[in-house]
């Protein structure tokens, strides 16, 4: 977990949040509106790479940016086809990086388009990453089970997760072991330069665990 702060900020990186959608129109709007909404005071803008949606997504997108007064912070990136040698989420984060390079950002927050934001998050996930040098930050968001078959399995799952991965391993620079959680990952923008982009991952089916193992391996 990380601790709240105050985010008293020496420094104010620029943060572009990249987010893959793939017919999300159910509740891209209230993740869009979460991440404008947040109170970290630094230059942030929203790149959604819509993934050949046929519900709307895009438009329910930019609809969230009006609504609050900040269309010129979200751009929808259009999906281009998926090429051979890469997964289909890698693919549309990719297009999202090579887009938001164009404002040279210090940080990219890679998230999905079904998370409501705490209004604190990016403020604490930079704070942290800032006052303690670290490349990668990811925190696992709280998942709302509501289907029978939800209560029985997310659980599950994160147990085995925490089996899979123990989190001590993962935090400890000394051990191999790395993990994260693909809904929040923020990464240095010389970090993702120094692995060579996620084409060095280009191929993965676990996207977040694969990136947080390529950053570790580089130390």
């Amino acid at each position: 977990p990380i601790t709240p702060t105050t985010n008293n900020f020496t420094f104010l990186p620029r943060i572009c949040i990249i987010i893959p959608a793939r017919n999300e129109a159910d509740f891209i709007d209230t993740t869009i509106k979460s991440l404008l909404l947040q109170d970290y005071p630094g230059e942030v803008n929203i790149f959604v790479v819509d993934d050949q949606s046929r519900d709307g997504t895009a438009d329910f997108a930019k609809e969230a940016a009006y609504t609050v007064g900040r269309v010129n912070q979200v751009e929808v990136v259009t999906g281009r086809d998926l090429p051979t040698g890469w997964t289909g989420k890698i693919w549309a984060m990719e297009q999202g990086v090579q887009k938001a390079l164009e404002l040279n950002p210090d940080y990219f927050l890679f998230t999905d388009a079904d998370i409501e934001h705490h209004i604190s998050n990016l403020g604490q996930l930079v704070h942290k990453a800032e006052t303690e040098g670290l490349d990668l930050v990811s925190i696992m968001v709280k998942l709302r089970c509501q289907s029978f078959w939800e209560k029985l399995l997310i659980p599950a799952f994160v147990f085995f997760f925490q089996k899979l991965y123990p989190f001590a391993w993962v935090n400890n620079p000394k051990k191999s072991m790395a993990a994260a959680a693909g809904g929040c990952v923020l990464i240095r923008k010389q970090t993702l330069e120094k692995i060579r982009g996620l084409k060095t991952i280009s191929h993965a089916l676990i996207d977040d665990c694969s990136l947080a193992k390529a950053v570790k391996s580089q130390g």
